[in-house]
């Protein structure tokens, strides 16, 4: 079952962004601008976890954030283009978890509303998803991929990578659907960028998981995953 996670953020760019960067983490989200019902959407769907804007229409992110304290103790997290101290210590006075500035990372963003989430719901293994094809095993929150007993500790951007391969396998993932992915909020990345990080995985596969050649390239197209196990012992 996904989580359930509530941006209420007007910027409606801004907005779009977080929620692909959830969606590709398989979190279900939804957007509010901060003029709609926002307490009846949370008594009755029970987000996980709510990102809050301060600059709203009508009433600010610090109202909205005492209001959504009255019904719900889940996590909240500002994120705001005010940075000053003050600003911070008022969302924290107010009820709020967290303090993110504009701009940001989404990768951190995406590592603090786990870490929120693993506070607030308890055991680790009550947010861990398993990816599995063939008898690979992705888990996503622990950057580990497991094959027959043997696991394999990967980067972030190897386990994102590998993501996207298992969830289409054994079907062709475009070179630009892995770069949206992987890179979308850092601007232009080198094209042998995504050639380098697939090497280190095919290399990880073969060497710790006897997977011989498993990401295969499909030339001018992209890769996709296809279980080759080794015949050495």
């Amino acid at each position: 079952m996904k989580l359930p996670i509530f941006i209420i953020e007007d910027d409606v760019k801004l907005a779009e962004l977080l929620t692909k960067k959830l969606n590709q983490n398989d979190f279900e989200t939804e957007v509010f601008n901060g003029t709609e019902n926002i307490l009846g959407a949370i008594e009755e769907k029970k987000p996980s976890l709510i990102l809050l804007d301060i600059e709203l229409p009508k009433f600010d992110g610090y109202y909205w954030c005492r209001q959504i304290r009255t019904i719900t103790k889940c996590p909240i997290i500002f994120i705001t283009a005010r940075a000053g101290d003050m600003e911070q210590i008022l969302a924290l006075e107010q009820g709020a978890d967290d303090y993110v500035t504009k701009p940001f990372h989404t990768d951190v963003l995406m590592a603090k509303i786990r870490s929120h989430l693993r506070r607030s719901l308890g055991e680790y293994a009550s947010i861990e998803r398993k990816i599995e094809f063939q008898g690979i095993n992705l888990f996503p929150e622990r950057l580990e991929v497991s094959y027959k007993g043997k696991t394999s500790l990967l980067t972030y951007k190897e386990t994102k990578l590998l993501e996207c391969l298992l969830k289409k396998a054994p079907y062709i993932v475009s070179r630009d659907t892995l770069f949206e992915a992987l890179w979308d909020d850092e601007g232009w990345v080198d094209e042998n960028t995504l050639n380098v990080n697939v090497n280190r995985v095919r290399k990880k596969l073969a060497s710790e998981l006897m997977l011989e050649d498993c990401i295969e390239t499909v030339r001018g197209v992209g890769y996709r995953l296809l279980r080759k196990e080794s015949t050495t012992s």
